[in-house]
């Protein structure tokens, strides 16, 4: 029996086998490899730092999405705390350089750290628990953390949130000047890592047994699955990556506002996790993209920009509700069949 609870397998086992539908693992890494190569080069054609800025934003929204989609999507676990791991991730980042003098990059991890041991904190109370009782413990979470920041004001700023935080730094490099170079190759390197991370979790024995337990729990239980202990390895695995976007945001933006534990954040980065399909990573950054460039793109609409992307999110979900990767997936299955010979 393993530490989460997983019966261990034979000798003889060296991997789980395929799903059906599912890569090979080594054409997924191709296709991984080939997609980020070609992100590296859309600065080439992105021209201006303001086009350069929104692809930094679409980076990480879409690293918190995808996490977010680790623990929702697979494991079931109806989680509304995770935007305020997102922003314990800024706060943290803002403290710990600007009062406690830490090094940036040292910041940035121990962010990432303190964001873990939040979800870790948050999951304790929600182990034994199921559904709507989920959703209530996690959001009074969320509650809670904002109230804390509020409340301490003297460190925090309070409704004014902190400014002027101290930005990551390469040598003697001036990121602030370089038209936001060096920061979209950095946030495509933490989206690249965080996706990774997250499809090697998806596909190990790890991921088989969340999602086992999100689509029968008592059959895997009765498999000798651990609910308390798969719960707590989730949305911890969930919480360094995201606390890390929150501390890049934090060191990009320059500023900590209280607006990052708002219902509006929130209800556009889980629109990016349904709209994209949940139970897939993949589909939760190609959503973070087109939700971010399509919002931007509708700027000029005004108040009528989110009742659009709302309606595109609702015609979407309606066409396909498997989301955008099921919308993929259903055009691949018709180009297979177009090619294939008659």
């Amino acid at each position: 029996m393993s530490a989460l609870g997983l019966v261990s397998p034979p000798a003889s086992a060296t991997s789980l086998p395929r799903a059906p539908g599912r890569f090979p693992a080594h054409l997924e890494a191709l296709a991984f490899a080939a997609g980020f190569a070609l992100l590296a080069l859309l600065p080439l054609v992105v021209g201006g730092s303001y086009g350069r800025h929104v692809l930094i934003m679409a980076f990480i929204y879409a690293v918190v999405a995808s996490n977010w989609d680790l623990s929702l999507g697979y494991g079931g676990i109806f989680n509304f705390a995770h935007l305020a791991l997102f922003g314990i991730g800024v706060y943290a980042y803002a403290l710990l350089t600007k009062l406690a003098g830490i090094e940036p990059w040292a910041a940035l991890a121990l962010s990432g750290v303190l964001s873990t041991l939040a979800a870790v904190l948050v999951t304790v109370p929600i182990l034994r628990l199921k559904g709507i009782f989920i959703i209530l413990v996690t959001f009074g979470f969320a509650q809670l953390a904002m109230q804390v920041i509020l409340s301490q004001s003297d460190l925090t700023g309070g409704t004014q949130g902190i400014v002027r935080i101290p930005s990551l730094t390469l040598g003697d490099h001036n990121m602030i000047r370089d038209n936001k170079f060096a920061y979209f190759y950095l946030a495509l390197g933490l989206l690249a890592a965080s996706t990774a991370v997250l499809r090697l979790v998806v596909r190990s024995r790890f991921g088989a047994a969340i999602v086992a337990l999100r689509d029968n729990e008592d059959y895997a239980v009765a498999r000798g699955l651990s609910v308390a202990r798969l719960r707590l390895v989730t949305m911890a695995s969930s919480a360094f990556f995201t606390g890390a976007a929150g501390a890049f945001y934090a060191a990009y933006q320059r500023n900590a506002s209280i607006d990052v534990f708002g219902m509006s954040l929130s209800t556009v980065i889980l629109s990016m996790v349904l709209l994209g399909g949940t139970g897939t990573i993949y589909g939760a950054i190609l959503a973070s993209f087109l939700l971010t460039l399509f919002s931007e793109a509708m700027a000029d609409f005004g108040a009528w920009r989110p009742m659009i992307v709302a309606l595109l999110i609702i015609g979407v979900m309606l066409a396909y509700p498997a989301g955008l990767a099921g919308l993929v997936k259903a055009a691949a299955g018709r180009a297979g069949r177009l090619m294939r010979p008659t």
